[in-house]
């Protein structure tokens, strides 16, 4: 254990209007311009996710740069460019995909676009995958986690950052002032600053059990709703011809997922193909659209259809193969090489990604 102090005292003026400020409330000015934390921790055992939390002006940062270093904040992101682009270039490309999809920053389009256009949800969860890959320090620092997002992504944003950290073996420490994200982070340790005490759970995480819980409905969509998701799926932004079943996912009312039903063998319209699978990037990292197809494959199964899936996502082959819902019934390798000149479709672009990806097909063998 380790004893870390931090006094912090700020400039106290006396103008007019501020010495009217402090007379009415009566209060001693010199004392409320003073906060001092003192807090024994042990920092040195070795830990995956740390957690400074702690209300606006409780020391956090000043705290974190004390233990840590007053540069541990520091990231070099330029905002001109994409944030695939800013991975060091001693990673393959493999490694950089990994890296964003592992932090659950899943859609490609959002890898290739500036950085000052992304989100706050993405470009906090682009910055962590930068840091934990990019810094050379042993512990990855990051200031105001989850301030600037919507409370239910911060959840979603929580459990990315600590799953990456622990299936890679990272070190990362997040200064917060919401402590909803606890569930979610499961820190190894804790130290409060409104309380000014350190919790150490090393010994509780492999236990831990999650009492807070997201829920999402599934219910069947109108087509057009696809428009909202086409732009985070890497194929084409057309939905199938010819008879298709559409659903939709939603947390309370708003709809964060979309897929769909293809019948593509000609004559057989009682087999129908998982199709379009997209989840909204705030919530890529739990899982859910993995979930989400076999719940709807089993509604699909039950009004008497047989469904199957070809696709080329590897965490999909690789979920599915795992699963007893799902039989693997042939990987396609046959790459074919594209014909010269400029793809100028969407229809063609699906086609040419499909030509260059090994794909995976699945028989949906759950029996209701």
């Amino acid at each position: 254990m380790q004893n870390y102090v931090v006094n912090l005292e700020s400039e106290v003026f006396k103008s007019f209007r501020c010495q009217k400020a402090a007379d009415s409330l009566d209060i001693d000015v010199s004392k409320k311009s003073k906060h001092n934390l003192e807090v024994n921790a042990d920092l040195d055992t070795k830990f995956n996710v740390g957690l400074i939390v702690g209300s606006s002006g409780s020391g956090k940062t000043t705290l974190a740069k004390k233990i840590f270093g007053t540069d541990c904040f520091e990231l070099d992101i330029d905002e001109t460019n994409p944030i695939i682009d800013q991975f060091d270039k001693q990673f393959s490309y493999d490694e950089c995909a990994n890296a964003l999809m592992s932090i659950g920053l899943t859609s490609v389009p959002c890898w290739i676009r500036p950085v000052h256009t992304l989100s706050n949800g993405q470009r906090a969860r682009a910055e962590a995958a930068i840091a934990m890959s990019n810094k050379k320090s042993d512990v990855v620092v990051i200031d105001e986690w989850t301030s600037v997002v919507d409370r239910t992504v911060a959840k979603v944003m929580s459990h990315c950052v600590a799953k990456h950290s622990r299936r890679y073996n990272k070190t990362v420490v997040l200064n917060s002032c919401h402590y909803d994200v606890i569930d979610w982070l499961n820190p190894d340790w804790i130290i409060d600053c409104n309380t000014q005490k350190y919790i150490d759970r090393r010994s509780m995480v492999g236990t831990f059990e999650r009492t807070d819980r997201l829920r999402f409905d599934i219910k069947e969509v109108d087509r057009n709703t696809w428009r909202c998701f086409s732009k985070y799926h890497y194929l084409s932004d057309r939905l199938p011809g010819g008879k298709i079943f559409t659903f939709g996912l939603f947390h309370n009312s708003e709809q964060i997922g979309f897929t769909c039903f293809a019948a593509y063998i000609i004559g057989d319209q009682n087999t129908y193909f998982t199709n379009r699978t997209t989840i909204h990037p705030d919530f890529c990292g739990l899982g859910i659209g993995i979930n989400f197809t076999n719940e709807t494959s089993k509604i699909m199964v039950q009004r008497g259809y047989k469904i199957k899936s070809k696709a080329s996502s590897i965490p999909m082959y690789k979920s599915r193969s795992k699963s007893p819902l799902w039989k693997l019934t042939k990987v396609n390798k046959n790459i074919a090489k594209l014909p010269a000149g400029k793809i100028a479709h969407d229809n063609d672009r699906a086609k040419a990604m499909r030509r260059l990806s090994v794909t995976y097909s699945f028989d949906f063998v759950w029996k209701p």
